[in-house]
């Protein structure tokens, strides 16, 4: 069904059921991301998977004993870490090289804008939302300026551009609404807002002509008043993203095994850390507390000895060890615990680095897949903005073509990228002295310190020049 029949439909209810029947994919459980996302409500925590131990003594009184839970972060490490490998370096933006002056200025105010609305963590924001629950979405918006506020943009725009993270961990149900060839013709969205202390429900939609607001509150929806509003750039102001499971949900299984050992061990110590004695017989008398030569006075026959497991738990430490490596494996997730890589020392080349990193960038380029897709849509949007903003720049906003280009986080080896560079250059310097004290960043006056440093020389020069005989 075309987006102009579904608001031809007779009642609210039927549009909003159909735009829901849209996705092409069923919503995503958000309980269930939610509670692998945060450790203190993960299934370790429940009272009924992990009960606690009803003890009877010897009065055959029954007490509850309260049994130990860890919870381990593994999930939420998992998606911080493919988030920084992806975004760790801010996304680069290129012009095409044969661009005009008004394609520079169209790509001058798209810099502008994504300086503006701090785009780098926002990147990271999104890609942590993706990564954890499989979903998200960003919606651009104009806000106008204020009295006596100064043209954005260097194209006289009389508006600055925002944007907002639909997130649905923070409450916002995403409804894309795809066509039979696979295009989002609309997008809704579901959220509540709370008003003079009351909730609102309502559900939004935009298509490339028009936005729409229906309350849906009371349950029947009705449309709000001063909608449907103009869609100014033509375009759905929406960039959404999709992807079939979330970063760390092969693993799952395995962290709720392994958090269940660890939990399972813990009990163990409890009881079995501290020397248990067994005595067999009667004994009279107990040397003191800090007494050094501690001795048990009995009668005869009788005996003392502390007991000790015959076998190490040698076994729950290779399986624990064992699904450790299997998480960061399965997962393509460095592990660069402290322990892990104070042994590599400082002398580690470039390459090893990368070798070591290459699994984590590996998983960004499948991540790309993703995200390729995400941020040509976003440069279109805001290009699209771009030519509202200034009426005279829209087809030349629409032409331009800006590129972009992911470089994935990694810790550079600055020695071996120059000896690399000293090779090619033929040994040759390949920057001034000037750079280079502004570069090490050990002075606060870099011109100063250069003036200084060649004034020493010149002395040091005039002293070798008239050497002294003895």
């Amino acid at each position: 069904m075309s987006v102009d029949e579904i608001f031809t439909m007779t009642t609210p209810e039927e549009i909003i059921q159909e735009l829901k029947k849209g996705r092409g994919a069923e919503l995503p459980d958000i309980e269930k991301y939610i509670s692998a996302i945060d450790p203190q409500k993960h299934l370790i925590f429940d009272e009924i998977e992990r009960p606690n131990k009803l003890i009877k003594n010897e009065n055959g009184e029954i007490r509850t004993e309260k049994v130990a839970r860890i919870a381990l972060a593994l999930q939420k490490l998992i998606v911080k870490r493919a988030a920084s490998f992806l975004f760790g370096n801010p996304v680069e933006y290129v012009l095409q090289a044969t661009a005009n002056e008004q394609q520079k200025l169209v790509f001058t105010a798209f810099q502008e804008i994504m300086d503006d609305v701090k785009i780098n963590s926002l990147n990271r924001k999104i890609a942590k939302a993706l990564f954890s629950c499989t979903e998200i979405a960003e919606l651009w918006y104009p806000v106008p300026l204020e009295e006596g506020e100064e043209p954005r943009y260097g194209i006289g725009s009389r508006f600055k551009l925002r944007m907002s993270i639909l997130n649905p961990m923070k409450g916002d149900v995403l409804y894309p609404y795809f066509n039979d060839y696979g295009d989002m013709v609309a997008f809704s969205r579901e959220y509540t807002t709370k008003n003079a202390g009351r909730n609102k429900r309502y559900f939004e939609t935009y298509t490339d002509n028009f936005i729409y607001k229906f309350d849906i509150t009371e349950g029947a929806a009705t449309l709000v008043e001063g909608f449907p509003k103009e869609n100014p750039i033509g375009k759905i102001p929406i960039v959404y993203a999709q992807t079939e499971t979330a970063d760390y949900e092969d693993v799952q299984c395995m962290i709720e095994r392994l958090e269940k050992l660890l939990s399972n061990f813990a009990d163990t110590n409890d009881y079995h850390a501290s020397p248990t004695i067994f005595v067999k017989g009667t004994i009279k008398g107990f040397s003191k507390k800090g007494e050094s030569g501690k001795i048990l006075v009995g009668e005869k026959e009788s005996e003392a000895n502390y007991l000790s497991w015959t076998h190490a738990p040698e076994a729950v430490k290779l399986e624990i060890s064992s699904l450790l490596d299997l998480i960061y494996t399965i997962s393509q997730t460095p592990n660069i615990a402290f322990e892990n890589v104070k042994s590599i020392g400082t002398g580690i080349s470039g390459k090893a680095l990368k070798l070591m990193f290459l699994d984590a960038h590996l998983k960004v380029q499948d991540h790309m897949e993703v995200f390729d897709e995400y941020l040509q849509r976003r440069t279109s949007v805001v290009k699209a903005f771009i030519g509202h903003f200034n009426t005279k720049l829209a087809s030349i906003a629409k032409a331009t073509d800006i590129e972009f280009m992911i470089t994935p986080f990694m810790m550079d080896d600055e020695s071996d990228k120059l000896e690399v560079i000293m090779t090619a250059t033929g040994n040759k310097a390949v920057m001034s002295q000037k750079t280079g004290v502004k570069m090490a960043g050990f002075v606060a006056d870099a011109e100063a310190e250069l003036r200084q440093i060649q004034q020493e020389e010149k002395e040091l020069n005039t002293i070798q020049s008239f050497p002294i005989s003895v």
